[in-house]
């Protein structure tokens, strides 16, 4: 009887430990597949266009940061085409992005866009571009603040304020965009001041070299006595140099851009180029994502993040030269 009992006290205390082991086995295995169902954050990112040097810079600041918070970041190109980002925006819902990063190819026609996202609770942050429609947040910078830095730096350029005089060509971004109009209108507010100036507004060339090359020699068929070009960024004022040196007309002949484009900031070593205004690139698409990883996460964010700018010429060009870089670094 005692044998009987001792034996079954051992069973007894055999079963309880192999029933706390299973026990704690099984709390892992939950643990470690509640961990495991831990999800990525996902950011879609519309861009108008990757033509353009400045936003493919963007996005390589976009990917370096997504990489470093360890999130997932999904790049589609509109091509300057609205309905195209509209269906892509639409595409991007679908796969399940947590936040839209969205730099609009119209800001007013992109509203199907911003619908979507609200109609599937995706927060939406407007970048380099602003929407017409209110958003979570818009990064960007003073786009007519860089306008009125180029302006200042062309009226000193032609004779100073109250003296300058000449013939200015301008080549203009994208039609109805938010940031073409800002850039131009702040350089006219300057400029217009001057009696002794004139401004030849040329066609919309989308901030696209090749454009502006086509745009800049029709324009030097009906303006051969311009004095300065001004273009809405430095791959477009490159093309005009490309026009002026070709046709033997550089001499002369004063260029301003916007961007801070390294390739830019080189030729104003060379005396091609007299100035241009930062704008970088890298640190806008670092932003961007920084932002958005706050949104996703429920993190309030605010609704206007300057990314600041400056204006680069002859006396300051050494500062901002880096081989390393496409664009200049905010300093």
């Amino acid at each position: 009887m005692k044998k009987n009992f001792s034996f079954l006290a051992i069973f007894i205390s055999l079963v309880l430990f192999l029933t706390a082991c299973g026990g704690k086995s099984s709390e892992s295995s939950s643990e470690s597949t509640s961990e495991g169902e831990k999800e990525t954050l996902v950011i879609g990112f519309s861009q108008p266009t990757l033509e353009s040097p400045f936003y493919t810079a963007l996005i390589d600041g976009a990917k370096a940061e997504a990489e470093k918070q360890g999130v997932e970041l999904v790049v589609v190109d509109a091509q300057n085409d609205i309905e195209k980002q509209n269906s892509d925006v639409q595409s991007l819902i679908t796969k399940g992005i947590d936040v839209l990063l969205l730099n609009p190819v119209n800001p007013a026609a992109v509203t199907p866009s911003l619908k979507a996202a609200e109609q599937a609770n995706i927060p939406v942050i407007a970048v380099d571009r602003n929407t017409k429609e209110e958003v979570a947040a818009y990064i960007g910078r003073d786009n007519k603040e860089m306008g009125k830095l180029a302006g200042k730096k062309a009226v000193e350029l032609l004779g100073g304020e109250g003296k300058a005089q000449g013939k200015i060509i301008e080549i203009q971004g994208d039609a109805g965009g938010t940031v073409m109009q800002a850039r131009h209108d702040g350089f006219h507010e300057i400029v217009e001041k001057e009696a002794g100036i004139k401004i030849i507004e040329g066609p919309y060339s989308n901030y696209i070299r090749a454009e502006a090359v086509s745009a800049m020699q029709d324009l030097m068929q009906a303006h051969p006595d311009v004095n300065l070009v001004y273009a809405h960024n430095d791959d477009m004022a490159l093309g005009a140099i490309q026009v002026l040196e070709k046709s033997d007309k550089l001499e002369g002949v004063q260029i301003i851009g916007i961007d801070g484009l390294m390739e830019g900031v080189k030729q104003i070593k060379n005396g091609k180029f007299k100035a241009t205004v930062l704008n970088d690139p890298i640190s806008l698409g670092t932003l961007a994502v920084q932002n958005a990883v706050k949104a996703g996460n429920g993190e309030s964010v605010e609704k206007y993040i300057d990314g600041g700018t400056g204006l680069i010429d002859e006396s300051n060009a050494d500062q901002y030269l880096d081989d390393a870089k496409k664009f200049a670094e905010i300093k």
